[in-house]
């Protein structure tokens, strides 16, 4: 009796190890999507004509009081209120690429409202950001500034989820 208990056991391990395998991606098949997403990136940052910051490196600059405006583009009530980049603004930028401006997308705030927060000095560093590196809300932010005439404006890729997950501190709205 014990030995078709076991044969069973082995059965059904092997075939649950085979249709594990198969549903999962191999790293080949991962790598192919990371360079995907890479690729797509450059392409935007080119696109969009700005540079990018790394979470350490933002983090270095905050601390050192480095003069330069940030901007959360994520939803005010879902998101900013709750957790920010210390010293970050909020202002609305949408997920699809924006084009030209469309005050709708931007929670009702014009362009010159944008370049209101961006202020006067276009030599000025701004940092943009949004949730994580896949949210292009930050790439509309960042290519609109550039746009706009802005010199030193980044992109902040890894945005709030990164900025938690280095274990530093975020703000929010009381």
């Amino acid at each position: 009796m014990a030995k078709p208990v076991l044969q069973l056991a082995i059965i059904c391990t092997l075939a649950l190890g085979l249709c594990v395998q198969a549903m999962a991606k191999d790293k080949f098949e991962m790598e192919v999507e990371k360079e995907a997403e890479a690729v797509s990136l450059v392409r935007d940052v080119r696109r969009g004509g700005y540079d990018v910051v790394s979470t350490p490196e933002l983090k270095k600059w905050i601390d050192a009081g480095k003069g330069m405006t940030i901007i959360d583009t994520m939803p005010y009530e879902e998101s900013y209120k709750k957790q920010h980049v210390p010293g970050a603004a909020q202002f609305l930028f949408p997920i699809p690429d924006m084009k030209e401006w469309d005050v709708k997308e931007t929670g009702g705030k014009t362009q010159e409202d944008f370049v209101k927060l961006l202020g006067a000095d276009k030599e000025k560093p701004i940092v943009i950001y949004c949730g994580f590196v896949k949210c292009t809300r930050s790439h509309n932010g960042a290519a609109w500034a550039a746009r706009l005439g802005y010199k030193n404006v980044y992109r902040y890729l890894g945005g709030i989820f990164a900025w938690k997950g280095a274990g530093y501190p975020a703000q929010k709205i009381e």
